[in-house]
């Protein structure tokens, strides 16, 4: 992430930016249920609002050094943080009762390992689990403020075709100044 990018994400307008649009926006109606999975929590802007929503939570970042400093703010409270790999979970299937992903999936490099990331979602959910999250629209303006970053906005006409071809159900796309999602694993199982 550059220097610039990681001064916004870091940044008290950013967090109050997220937990007063963005996340409530996201959530809307879905159960959470007790036990949620973040992936790519970053400085935790998100997790700062998620956890008090949930019994238990688990902030999965693959940058070390953020998981270190995530771990750190978070000690002591129903948060546990996990230095990994979205795209390759630790947990066993079923472990999940609801997951989160806000304003990271354009951080991974390809189409492909989104979908691998948002495939191990799946696996982790328990049967009628329901995946939020949110993301920035595609735009000349971002392609530029990511520069020397990695970049891949996600389409969402294409997103929605992506998630019902990986299994998702019951998928909810908003597109406004950004893209908000839910999309739910099926609570029947094959």
């Amino acid at each position: 992430m550059n220097d610039k990018h990681a001064q916004l994400c870091a940044s008290p307008e950013w967090a109050t930016f997220l937990q007063d649009n963005v996340l409530p926006q996201a959530i809307g109606r879905a159960a959470l249920g007790k036990e949620l999975i973040e992936i790519g929590p970053g400085p935790g802007a998100a997790t700062e609002w998620l956890h008090t929503k949930v019994e238990r939570l688990v902030a999965v970042e693959v940058e070390a050094e953020a998981a270190a400093r995530l771990a750190e703010r978070f000690a002591g409270t129903n948060v546990e943080v996990h230095h990994g790999n979205g795209t390759a979970l630790e947990f066993a299937d079923e472990s999940f009762d609801s997951a989160a992903s806000f304003t990271m999936l354009h951080h991974v490099p390809t189409a492909a390992l989104q979908n691998r990331l948002l495939a191990e979602i799946l696996r982790v959910l328990r049967p009628g689990g329901v995946l939020v999250g949110a993301d920035s629209l595609p735009s000349h303006a971002l392609h530029e403020f990511h520069e020397n970053d990695v970049y891949n906005p996600v389409e969402p006409s294409a997103f929605l075709v992506r998630l019902q071809t990986l299994g998702y159900v019951d998928i909810t796309l908003s597109v406004g100044d950004g893209l908000t999602f839910s999309a739910h694993k099926s609570a029947v199982r094959p």
